[in-house]
């Protein structure tokens, strides 16, 4: 099988016959003379109107040459002809790896959205649902929470430093996270449900075999506190604040079937509001970034900007005004203006949390439960502070004002 090589691709530059092989060539030239000389001396760097090629099939070969070239010795074109190909052959496996990656992103950004949208649509009905429905939701993912939370303490780059519990604390812990949102249902508080858990959680440590150690009780409970006691307080939120949204337009015209008039509570709209405000802080800070992103916000997570944080905080805003003009909750436009700062600085602090125990951890991601997203923690860090201050602020604040 004949192959050639053109060298109008490539730069020839002199070589000494000292670096090629000892061995004579066994293809006679027959178109061209060979002198001593020792080396390829080409008198012109290109040759636009003339090409050289070399064809080899192993009982023949020829070359044509074009003026202003001399040949000093066979070995010298076979080199050159040599080297052509691991150039062709690098430059196309480059364009492979670069095609490939550029596949590799695409087919992740189809799963993101995809899976967005399908994470989207079931929680918006887990919302609108409430009740038992949103109190079994919370707790499963508190559950898995809890799980990647402790692996991660586990990890190499955070166990290095510390002494993580061990594996069976680890579990107890990612259980009372899952029972503490059906206790505070039932009860109605928080309180009992986060004594109970630290008291369990504690005795479960002192009575382990060996020395326990402070580093253990720290990561368990602030692994009791973030994926435990924090999104309690969004079933405080949704369930907790019974009363109707009298003003709502859109609570007058919903189905009977669906709950009517009496499904559209307080904490119904004020979690509605919080969860839209949360989504659009994350999208327009991801584009702000994107397209004006050029001040980094923090080390903890060098791909935040200033610039995306501002355009953050502006849609988070707007969605949340427009949201209570819509909704007709809260009545006051700062009030409207205030719950989305809060919501907006609420998701920053808990995304900007989740990205420093990974970057002790060493890994990009809390887990592959979502794919596209990552774990479980990956796409709901913003909510884990954010339900607290939700719920603080429509409790507290707006009674203060009137509202």
């Amino acid at each position: 099988m004949a192959s050639y090589i053109d060298i109008e691709r490539c730069n020839p530059i002199p070589l000494s016959l000292s670096s090629l092989c000892a061995c004579q060539s066994r293809w006679p030239l027959t178109s061209f003379s060979v002198t001593p000389p020792k080396s390829l001396i080409l008198t012109r760097r290109s040759f636009p109107n003339s090409s050289f090629r070399l064809f080899l099939d192993g009982s023949r070969g020829f070359c044509r040459l074009p003026r202003g070239i001399s040949v000093g010795h066979q070995r010298v074109i076979t080199a050159v002809a040599s080297a052509e190909p691991d150039r062709i052959d690098e430059g196309k496996s480059k364009e492979e790896d670069s095609a490939s990656d550029h596949q590799q992103k695409s087919s992740q950004l189809q799963k993101r959205i995809v899976f967005g949208l399908a994470i989207g649509i079931s929680g918006g009905a887990i919302v609108l649902a409430g009740g038992w429905v949103f109190t079994v939701a919370i707790a499963a993912a508190a559950f898995v929470s809890a799980r990647e939370y402790f692996e991660l303490v586990r990890s190499h780059g955070i166990a290095a430093g510390m002494t993580p519990p061990p594996r069976y604390v680890s579990r107890v812990c990612s259980v009372v996270c899952t029972i503490m949102p059906l206790l505070t249902l039932y009860l109605g508080q928080i309180d009992v449900s986060v004594t109970s858990a630290a008291f369990v959680v504690a005795i479960t440590l002192l009575l382990q075999r060996g020395n326990p150690r402070f580093s253990q009780l720290s990561s368990t409970m602030f692994g009791l506190f973030y994926c435990g006691y924090l999104p309690c307080f969004w079933i405080k939120l949704r369930c907790g604040l019974a009363a109707p949204a009298l003003n709502t337009r859109l609570g007058r015209a919903w189905p009977l079937l669906l709950g009517g008039q009496t499904q559209w509570t307080v904490g119904l709209v004020a979690t509605l509001i919080s969860v839209s405000s949360i989504i659009a802080a994350d999208t327009y800070a991801f584009v702000g970034g994107k397209a004006f992103g050029r001040t980094p916000l923090t080390n903890i997570s060098p791909k935040k900007t200033w610039e995306g944080a501002a355009v953050g905080l502006g849609g988070c805003i707007a969605t949340s005004v427009i949201l209570s003009r819509i909704l007709s909750w809260p009545a006051s436009f700062l009030s409207a203006i205030a719950f989305g700062m809060l919501n907006f600085f609420g998701s920053l602090f808990g995304d900007l949390t989740e990205s420093m125990i990974k970057r002790d951890a060493g890994v990009k991601d809390s887990g592959s439960l979502i794919p596209g997203h990552g774990g479980i923690l990956d796409r709901f860090d913003s909510y884990i502070f954010t339900g607290a201050l939700a719920y603080s602020f429509v409790k507290t604040i707006l009674p203060l004002y009137g509202v």
